[in-house]
């Protein structure tokens, strides 16, 4: 038995470390491709696991919602979504949650998006730079997630504000 333990543990490590390889590359990319890797299939980051959620049933009017790519704005797997005023919605460590925010810019008159969200748990932050204005705003930036034990996760971000 104690050496079944040991052997199940050396090839948890063993995959543990090619997993590491095959994901490899220059520094930027890497790291894009970790975040995605982590989101997408639903994996922690450091301490912060980070999922998609659908489109909440809640907002009803203007709202703000984003992907960490443009392919998964397209295919609806968003991270992140706020009614455009008080209340954010995410999907953090296995759990969706309604969150309210502190502050966020006006839309219409900045090309710069900026959001702050804060509970006892978290501090998200969001920062984006409008690419294209028409009926939607569409946005790139990141977005950050401070846990209260210094757990940090950032994410490029992609998506929409509009009503």
């Amino acid at each position: 038995m104690k050496y079944l333990i040991i052997l199940f543990s050396a090839f948890l490590l063993v995959a543990c470390k090619k997993e590491k390889e095959t994901t490899s590359g220059s520094a930027s990319i890497d790291s894009l491709n970790t975040a995605k890797d982590s989101v997408a299939a639903g994996h922690a980051s450091g301490n912060i696991l980070v999922g998609t959620i659908p489109f909440p049933k809640e907002i009803k009017e203007c709202s703000c919602y984003f992907a960490i790519s443009k392919a998964d704005f397209e295919n609806e797997r968003y991270i992140y979504a706020d009614d455009a005023g008080k209340t954010a919605y995410m999907m953090l460590d296995g759990k969706r949650l309604a969150l309210n925010l502190i502050s966020s810019s006006d839309m219409e008159v900045d090309e710069v998006l900026t959001k702050e969200i804060e509970n006892g748990d978290y501090k998200i932050s969001v920062k984006g730079k409008k690419i294209k204005g028409e009926e939607a705003l569409l946005f790139e930036g990141t977005l950050t997630i401070e846990k209260t034990d210094g757990t940090i996760f950032t994410t490029p971000i992609y998506g929409e504000c509009g009503c």
